[in-house]
């Protein structure tokens, strides 16, 4: 039996760069989604870092947009998401990296990330993340992330695949038959 849709919520973040070369991930905007995919929270976040790549043709983020009145800081982001996601089942794409950027950990079994989850990756044939435009143009026939990334419409995409196989992900799960792969070992201090 599936759990109550309240507990559902599905999160993305885009990211600018930072450090040398703006290799190193800086959350700028995050997002999170009921499970009829109402918008909860979408905010940008004010730099704790000088950012070194906006990455705009592909984020739409500009030094603007991070400075003005609206964005919160990191330390109310990461707050105000830590406390919307207590008790709450956790569904995205590659969840690790947005934990990550947010500093927040999650319990593992109330994640559902479409990364992971096995039987996608066994209808692609694919040993190795695939992408959340490629899932869901190959799994549903529905196209996104087609202009600049918007956490919004990520987050939804996420939602929309998970509910594809929400029956059949959560009968595994109850049989206790875990029906994704581990997140990278690198990212451990993301979960509980």
């Amino acid at each position: 039996m599936a759990p109550p849709m309240e507990r559902f919520v599905a999160l993305s973040c885009i990211n600018v760069g930072v450090g040398p070369g703006g290799t190193t991930n800086l959350l700028a905007r995050v997002a999170l989604v009921d499970y009829r995919g109402d918008v909860i929270f979408e905010k940008y976040v004010k730099p704790t870092s000088p950012v070194t790549d906006f990455r705009t043709a592909a984020t739409g983020i500009t030094p603007e947009l991070l400075s003005s009145a609206d964005a919160w800081t990191f330390d109310m982001i990461q707050q105000h998401v830590a406390n919307l996601l207590v008790g709450k089942i956790l569904v995205g794409h590659c969840l690790w990296n947005d934990l990550a950027v947010l500093g927040l950990p999650h319990p593992t079994v109330d994640t559902r990330d479409v990364a992971l989850y096995m039987p996608f990756r066994n209808a692609l044939k694919s040993t190795t993340v695939v992408g959340l435009r490629t899932l869901l143009w190959l799994l549903m026939n529905r196209r996104c992330q087609e202009g600049q990334l918007h956490p919004v419409e990520n987050a939804r995409a996420s939602l929309d695949l998970y509910r594809s196989e929400e029956t059949r992900w959560e009968m595994a799960i109850s049989s206790a038959n875990w029906p994704c792969l581990l997140p990278p070992s690198t990212f451990s201090r993301c979960y509980l």
